[in-house]
């Protein structure tokens, strides 16, 4: 089974750039404490980097 990541909104969105909120909500990340299960792959470990300083990720089994 592929591993997968916890992704966890630490910080808001509000006073960011726009494309760093557009990354949130392509996350599926509603606002503060809420959090979304992703496959770990590239295309959303890039878009993880882009918010790292507003989220917290950690690895789980699914």
């Amino acid at each position: 089974m592929k591993p997968k990541l916890k992704v966890i909104q630490r910080r808001s969105g509000i006073g960011r750039p726009k494309t760093q909120r557009l990354t949130l909500k392509g996350l599926g990340l509603r606002g503060p404490r809420s959090s979304v299960i992703v496959d770990n792959t590239p295309s959303f470990r890039g878009m993880i980097k882009k918010v790292i300083h507003l989220v917290t990720v950690e690895e789980c089994d699914g």
